[in-house]
């Protein structure tokens, strides 16, 4: 049984999925590391992003797995090296490939096979699990968004502007609503939760009331 959450950067997607999956015994995929695992990859590999031999090359030679919560790379642990700038700088490189996207999303659908899964992501009601039992769409106003990546970056000590955050948000919502592939869309019978106001157990709390409304968890 899949749970999808989709929604525009900075939603805080990852987080409630994460614990909405604890609170109905589901697994959790955080779909983003997968696309960070693969610049990360990708970088360490030098590859040509405009080459699409190469970047098959780089796909056939490329095992990605997790253990627990950590994300492993040819066997290599790289859940903390690929939350760094240079990796966030290039993950839209690895995003945007269509054999990228391919790729991720049948590994996506093997990691589900026979799972109960939350998984979070930009195109996962919409083109990774289309038939979910339960689709939702997380949104915020930008505002919102970047107050809550400022907060998470003052958390990790680093000192940001929230006008510069603000501007990015912005960009990002107008690339991905028009990426070539996997553009961010509302997928079909989807519900729509605004989480503006909200603090996480809130959001988590009508996340698990839509999803058990649905017959879904223990």
């Amino acid at each position: 049984m899949i749970v999808t959450i989709d929604g525009p950067a900075g939603a805080g997607k990852s987080t409630v999925a994460r614990r909405l999956a604890k609170r109905l015994g589901f697994a959790y995929l955080d779909t983003g590391a997968m696309y960070r695992a693969v610049a990360w990859i990708g970088l360490r590999r030098g590859i040509d992003w405009n080459d699409d031999e190469a970047v098959g090359w780089l796909a056939a030679r490329t095992s990605i797995q997790w253990n627990g919560d950590r994300i492993l790379v040819n066997g290599e642990d790289v859940s903390d090296a690929i939350r760094t700038t240079e990796i966030t700088a290039a993950v839209g490189h690895a995003a945007d490939h269509p054999a990228v996207r391919r790729w991720l999303v049948q590994l996506q659908r093997a990691v589900a096979e026979g799972v109960s899964l939350v998984t979070e992501g930009r195109d996962q009601g919409s083109v990774a699990f289309p038939d979910a039992a339960c689709k939702i769409f997380l949104v915020a106003r930008p505002e919102e968004r970047a107050r809550r990546r400022v907060e998470d970056f003052h958390a990790r000590g680093e000192e940001v502007e929230f006008e510069k955050v603000l501007a990015d948000i912005l960009q990002r919502d107008r690339a991905d609503q028009s990426r070539p592939v996997g553009a961010l869309v509302k997928p079909d019978g989807a519900i729509c939760l605004a989480t503006d106001g909200l603090t996480i157990e809130q959001v988590v709390d009508r996340l698990e009331e839509i999803a058990r409304k649905r017959g879904i968890g223990s």
